[in-house]
């Protein structure tokens, strides 16, 4: 991958999460210029464990080739529904990284207390491996997890794919459009994804 490529391309995948049985993924990709061109959706059960499946199913409907690196916006999303972002490196042949924005004691003890008896729900957290603080050139702070590329590299994507704040540019368009998309009231149902041009 060549980082200073104005071209490098990124899928950044967000959701909304609603409080009801679905929530929705949408994910943008993105050049390191800012230019958006691609979209894509998905749903994910909340309190389940299918978040895995339905990323790297809609990162193959993409049908692109061009992906460099694919942005997480968290690795435990809708109510405890952990991600496997190695799998989805493993399946799409991109990098993966993992983004959030707030210093954590981890999750373990929620996990336990809401799902006493799913230890694979435990041990997929378990195997996410500790974040890393990354500090942004707009002051601001994120934490990562890398899978296929080094720490270093993927702190300075996020830096470069940063423009203001502290949500690189692909996750927060990602989540607009995951909001926008989860405000209509048909909720499509899992694993049946859109693509638009």
């Amino acid at each position: 991958m060549h980082l200073p490529k104005k071209g490098l391309r990124a899928l950044g995948i967000a959701e909304s999460y609603s409080g009801r049985t679905f929530s929705t993924l949408a994910g943008v990709v993105m050049r390191k210029d800012l230019r958006i061109d691609g979209f894509c959706f998905g749903t994910v059960t909340v309190g389940g464990m299918d978040a895995t499946e339905s990323i790297t199913g809609m990162v193959q409907s993409l049908e692109r080739r061009d992906l460099n690196v694919i942005l997480l916006s968290g690795c435990v999303i809708s109510w405890f529904n952990v991600i496997d972002p190695g799998r989805i490196a493993e399946v799409s042949g991109v990098p993966v990284i993992c983004v959030t924005y707030e210093e954590s004691d981890g999750l373990e003890n929620e996990i336990r207390h809401h799902f006493p008896h799913d230890e694979k729900r435990l041990l997929a957290y378990r195997n996410l491996g500790k974040r890393i603080p990354v500090p942004l050139h707009t002051g601001q702070t994120i934490f990562i997890r890398a899978w296929e590329i080094s720490l270093e590299d993927a702190g300075r994507l996020c830096n470069d794919f940063t423009h203001e704040g502290g949500i690189p540019e692909p996750l927060r368009v990602a989540r607009l459009c995951a909001r926008s998309r989860s405000s209509l009231t048909y909720q499509k149902p899992i694993g049946e994804q859109d693509i638009l041009p």
